[in-house]
């Protein structure tokens, strides 16, 4: 498996050789890469691929490299934007980061034994020679102006130098840079095999799986992947087994079966757009590697029901880089000790927390993805954030959504880790909505000549207690397990309630026009992208509920049959009676009355996505009823 000499093969070309004279170079050393392909992201941040010769490419490359190739717009997500009748959209590429060599590792080169590339050049769509649209450009814009007000405000307000270790003035600071990575968790597992959701719920309280040894095939993808991202320049740090799993079995013929594990793998933080086109191919990798061994990955926030679902941590930290060339974290406190974070790293956070509501339809846009944020399962359930119980004992409260980051002996490592989107949250909106939200923070802290101690006093006020900025009747920290030490109402009551469907989620551009404005960055995000994101995300749901979550419960209903005989007890009828009494209401129509089901689908029917909305929690909650009195049922029974 991947028995190739990877010294002999291209992984990158970094910006500096993104020149005619030094691509056409170093394209021509390495004949194995054949293709190239502009990757356009919309914005749902799908990217395209296609395969332009390389011959074609460099014997073009001044034209192509200045003003892009035209793609169908009507083939990418950008609904109210590039219609079937308005389509013309190029892409043009990105010149300042990254680009990577995509192996086919089915396709072998005779010439050179290597498995054939293809380069791939990240691009911003362009929409009718006009306007630039697309999760990519929308990133870009918000870093801009996150840096640019960033210096203003420093500037306006230099009383904050006092707060932050190592600068004293805004004159010493050559730019701001914005760092971000994430922590990628992914399940794998053999082909066809079906999970036992009680075996893998009974591993995970029991912990059998968790940063333990991996085994055959899985351990050799995963340290094949490592090596193979480490050439990519990714700077891997780990990659471990995760919660989720259960171990796998060797067969008499000496291979293992039923593989069913979860795993993480972790690299090294980049500028956050670098860090999110990082995240795509580190997935392209993964899934390449692992299908060599014969595994299947998954990259779904909740692929097994009951069991742990899978995150994507996503880490963002501020710098400042001085004229001298020393780097400075904007987020760090002179003493540590003392304070937890400077103005600029409490503005950042109650900026986060503040208008998470507006962030949310960027992190957790599928059904699959709101599944996962349940107690119990380390994912946050409520909008939180915990500091520490002091200045010098730093927090891991891993029940929380924003976690403070920092280490007395690495002042550089101050940074946020937003606990609650999946490998499938849209990273490039994800990080744009989230600094633009910190950025609106961070203006009101400064604004109004905040302290450190002022600031933890606003971040901890109590429900009921008015703020420069924060709302009143909410709550915003807590350094108790919010699973455990409140009710489901208390945590509603001061946190916020969450959203259960991805219709409730995306609502909340049309609930908290405050906080769409907020991160809305004054046109980073325009009215025209919300909306067409908005549109995005809306079908993909309706569409998915209709074809996909409505069948797949059909079927789970339907496999819920009678499996008694005549020497079944009162005990197993009655329990039979009640699995086919909630078989019969949520999918048995009768004459003049609909079952759940079809309910739900005439409501998408009709667009009435308010009420499919409802029904939608009324499914989830009558299916997880009717697989647990299954359950009872079966188990009863000889």
């Amino acid at each position: 498996m991947l028995h190739f000499d990877f010294d002999k093969m291209l992984f990158n070309i970094k910006p500096e050789n993104h020149g005619t004279e030094s691509l056409e170079k170093i394209l021509k050393a390495h004949p194995e890469v054949q293709f190239v392909s502009f990757v356009g992201l919309d914005i749902a941040a799908n990217d395209t691929d296609e395969r332009i010769p390389v011959k074609l490419f460099i014997k073009d490359m001044e034209k192509l490299l200045a003003t892009g190739v035209q793609t169908d717009g009507s083939s990418v997500n950008l609904p109210k934007i590039a219609e079937l009748n308005n389509a013309k959209v190029d892409m043009i590429p990105d010149l300042s980061v990254n680009w990577y060599v995509d192996y086919n590792f089915y396709n072998i080169d005779k010439s050179t034994g290597l498995p054939v590339g293809t380069l791939r050049i990240p691009a911003f769509l362009l929409h009718n020679d006009e306007r630039e649209v697309g999760a990519r450009v929308i990133l870009r814009d918000s870093l801009r102006k996150f840096k640019k007000d960033i210096l203003e405000l420093l500037a306006e307000n230099p009383y904050v130098f006092k707060y932050i270790q190592g600068v004293d003035s805004v004159e010493e600071i050559e730019e701001i840079q914005v760092t971000s990575a994430t922590e990628l968790e992914f399940w794998v597992r053999t082909p066809d095999d079906k999970a036992d959701r009680e075996e893998l719920s009974t591993s995970q309280e029991l912990k059998e799986q968790y940063w333990k040894r991996t085994y055959g095939p899985v351990r050799t993808a995963l340290e094949k992947s490592i090596e193979l991202l480490d050439y990519y320049g990714f700077e891997m740090e780990m990659g471990h087994k995760e919660v989720g799993g259960v171990k796998s079995k060797l067969t008499s013929s000496g291979n293992h079966d039923h593989i069913m594990e979860q795993l993480e793998i972790d690299w090294k933080y980049a500028d956050a757009m670098q860090a999110a086109d990082n995240e795509k191919q580190v997935k392209y990798v993964v899934r390449d590697v692992f299908n060599q061994v014969g595994l299947n990955t998954t990259f779904q926030a909740k692929p097994i029901e009951g069991v742990a679902g899978s995150g994507e941590h996503t880490h963002m930290g501020v710098c400042a880089k001085l004229k001298n060339g020393k780097l400075v974290n904007l987020f760090t406190a002179p003493e540590f000790d003392e304070d937890f974070l400077s103005p600029i790293g409490f503005g950042a956070l109650m900026g986060i927390l503040k208008n998470y509501e507006a962030i949310n339809p960027f992190v957790s846009f599928t059904s699959d993805s709101l599944k996962r944020l349940k107690p119990g399962y380390e994912a946050p359930v409520c909008v939180v954030t915990s500091l520490g119980k002091s200045a010098d004992e730093p927090s891991r409260n891993r029940t929380i959504l924003v976690g403070l980051v920092r280490d007395r002996r690495s002042p550089l490592a101050t940074r946020f880790e937003l606990r609650s989107p999946n490998p499938k949250s849209n990273t490039y909106l994800v990080l744009a909505s989230g600094y633009m939200a910190m950025l609106d923070g961070i203006k009101a802290a400064l604004e109004a000549k905040k302290t450190p101690k002022d600031l933890e006093k606003s971040i901890s006020k109590i429900y009921g207690e008015e703020d420069f900025y924060l709302e009143t009747y909410r709550e915003y920290r807590s350094e108790k397990d919010v699973f455990e030490d409140y009710t489901s109402s208390e945590r509603d009551k001061l946190f916020g309630k969450p959203p259960k469907t991805v219709w409730e989620n995306v609502q909340g551009f049309a609930d908290f026009p405050d906080k769409v404005k907020a991160i809305s960055g004054e046109g980073v995000f325009s009215d025209l992208a919300l909306e067409s994101y908005r549109e995005y995300i809306i079908s993909q749901w309706a569409t998915e509920f209709h074809s996909r979550l409505i069948p797949n419960c059909i079927m789970e209903i339907k496999a819920c049959k009678a499996i008694h005989d005549g020497e079944a007890n009162s005990l197993d009828l009655n329990n039979w009676s009640k699995v086919a009494e909630l078989r019969e209401y949520m999918a048995k129509d009768k004459e003049g009355e609909s079952s759940l089901l079809t309910r739900a689908r005439e409501a998408l029917a009709l667009g009435d996505y308010s009420l499919a909305s409802e029904l939608q929690i009324e499914i989830q909650s009558k299916m997880e009823d009717l697989k647990n009195l299954y359950r009872i049922y079966k188990r009863n029974l000889f």
